[in-house]
């Protein structure tokens, strides 16, 4: 692919490992080239994740690219992650080409010798992708994926080198220096490269540096002098972004106020997807929430006022685990002590009466008993409801204005007249219901993912779950623009950036 003289410049980051800091790198110099003035576009060819955003196409990337388009002040758009991979098993994955849902396949049938083929049909649509991208914007920032010394992945690679070769891009190697031993990353990775892939790499960055940096100095002279390679800055740690999680769930959370919190507990099934629905009450002041895995049984698990069944992308499976290792139980006694229960997309079709997936399309054909709390069944079919929506949240009290989207295969049907939780519309099409309320009041479910995002259906709901005198919801959204910006700021006073930008032409390669 040779560049033409009115595509946009590109640079793509990659790492010496996962989470050595690409996502963040490449969020913050989006919004640094937006600050320019420049129309920029973020790049991932492929990504491996559980969360996931709806764009404004209507298709589906990885929600950490959702997060770099909103640095660049643009919509989000397939275009962005032209390939997903969603992990369905410990060795298979759904296949999310340029936003939509085409296949599921063994990681052996992806990655393994024999992949050629199906390789080159993705790195087809990843440079179409591209493409297009190229002739829209003025500035393209690529984020690889894991590593690019990963040597027994190299063959056919689509997301680190293999794409910066086929699209003729420079490259920047970025290394966390938090986790140790940062110049024997850099050093090792580039020395894992071919000669045209070594040539390739433009600079190098040290990320999550904390400390006196003159005891850096000298490694860094030494690291220029053994790789040929300019450091082209070294970013200090930055504690308390509010940023989405591309995959890990993130653990920090703010310290509770005086007054008692609100004891929430988010059950982490094997195939959670979309644990970025939890960041607003993670950062709640008066909110006390605690990450528990279902993989054994729940004996040491702490009492709650509200527990939450998160979505997952494969709810049969996760839903056995959940009933074999005594979660039904432990559930059964958290509703007779009077606590909450609530479910989102996947743990809301927990919460019902069956899960049918005839077509096998999670998982294996057949069906599964739910959790029986709410009056509902779920059958899972082909095709996929993807959209972002707004409407009313309608719980107690008035109903109050909520936002966010629906990703899920599964159709939901009550069995008796019930009255929805929510009215949410597209577009300003005609409202639609979703969820529903248990009888008792102490049950809910709904597909919505982002309903704590909304400040006042978040105050709704933590209401409802028994939060007294509390309007402290936070403002998601503004503290992820203030932590977009803040990184943008370290960036602009750590980074070479002129040296950046020209490394950045395609001519000086």
């Amino acid at each position: 692919m040779t560049p033409s003289a009115s595509s946009a410049l590109t640079l793509m980051v990659q790492g010496t490992a996962s989470d050595a800091g690409k996502t963040t790198l490449v969020a913050g110099l989006c919004r640094v080239f937006a600050r320019r003035g420049l129309r920029v576009a973020p790049f991932k060819p492929q990504n491996m994740a559980l969360n996931s955003a709806v764009t404004s196409d209507g298709g589906e990337i990885g929600r950490a690219q959702a997060l770099q388009a909103i640095a660049c002040g643009v919509p989000a758009h397939t275009d962005f992650n032209p390939v997903l991979l969603k992990p369905q098993s410990d060795t298979g994955a759904q296949v999310i080409v340029q936003g939509r849902a085409l296949s599921v396949v063994e990681a052996k049938d992806f990655f393994g010798p024999g992949a050629r083929h199906y390789k080159q049909k993705m790195m087809a649509a990843i440079l179409d992708s591209f493409e297009r991208l190229r002739g829209d914007y003025q500035r393209i920032v690529v984020e690889g994926a894991g590593s690019p010394a990963e040597i027994n992945l190299r063959d056919n690679d689509i997301a680190n080198m293999g794409f910066a070769e086929a699209a003729d891009c420079p490259v920047i190697l970025v290394a966390d220096i938090d986790k140790g031993g940062v110049f024997a990353q850099l050093y090792g990775t580039l020395m894992l490269l071919s000669e045209s892939e070594q040539a390739r790499v433009k600079g190098l960055v040290i990320n999550r540096f904390r400390g006196d940096i003159g005891l850096l100095e000298s490694g860094l002279t030494m690291i220029e002098e053994l790789t040929g390679k300019p450091v082209l800055g070294v970013v200090p740690y930055l504690d308390n972004l509010v940023l989405d999680a591309e995959d890990a769930i993130t653990r920090h959370t703010v310290a509770s106020s005086d007054e008692r919190p609100l004891r929430v507990v988010v059950l982490v099934t094997p195939r959670i997807s979309n644990h970025t629905d939890f960041d607003a009450l993670r950062l709640h002041p008066r909110v006390k929430l605690t990450w528990v895995h279902v993989g054994s049984a729940p004996a040491q698990c702490l009492a709650a006022d509200l527990v939450i069944l998160p979505g997952s992308k494969a709810v049969r499976d996760d839903l056995t685990v959940l009933k074999t290792n005594g979660w039904q139980q432990w559930l059964n006694r958290h509703l007779r002590y009077g606590g909450k229960l609530m479910g989102i997309c996947g743990g809301y079709q927990m919460l019902g009466q069956c899960i049918d997936d005839p077509q096998g399309i999670e998982s294996a054909a057949g069906s599964s008993e739910g959790l029986g709390y709410l009056p509902m069944t779920t059958r899972l079919e082909i095709g996929k409801q993807l959209r972002n929506v707004t409407g009313t949240l309608h719980l107690e009290g008035e109903p109050c204005a909520v936002q966010g989207y629906e990703i899920h295969c599964g159709q939901s049907e009550a069995l008796a007249e019930h009255p929805p939780l929510l009215l949410l519309t597209t577009n300003g099409g005609e409202p639609q219901p979703d969820g529903m309320v248990s009888d008792d009041n102490q049950v809910l479910g709904t597909y919505l993912h982002g309903v704590f995002d909304s400040t006042e259906a978040c105050n709704a709901l933590l209401a409802w779950a028994g939060l007294e005198h509390s309007r402290q919801a936070v403002a998601l959204d503004q503290q992820r623009e203030a932590s977009i910006n803040r990184l943008a700021d370290t960036l602009e006073t750590h980074l070479n950036l002129d040296l950046l930008e020209q490394q950045m032409n395609p001519h000086k390669l």
